[in-house]
């Protein structure tokens, strides 16, 4: 089966089988991440999680985010 088949053969899928197709196709794509990354964002989630739990961060709703972002 070639490209163009494939693609035509996709148009007959529906919203959520799509979707899966599109997921698995970028993750094939993701084949190297780069040293540290994971440990980078663990430091930043809990820099993050001190900075709230001590009062020198406070927390922003998801709506008021929303708000935001539209303005």
């Amino acid at each position: 089966m070639d490209v163009r088949q494939i693609i035509e053969s996709a148009k007959y899928l529906n919203a959520t089988e799509k979707a899966m197709i599109a997921h698995c196709m970028i993750a094939s794509l993701e084949t190297r991440q780069d040293e540290g990354v994971d440990q980078a964002w663990a430091e930043l989630a809990q820099k993050r999680f001190t900075e709230l739990i001590s009062g020198e961060i406070e927390s922003i709703s998801w709506e008021n985010i929303k708000k935001e972002v539209k303005k």
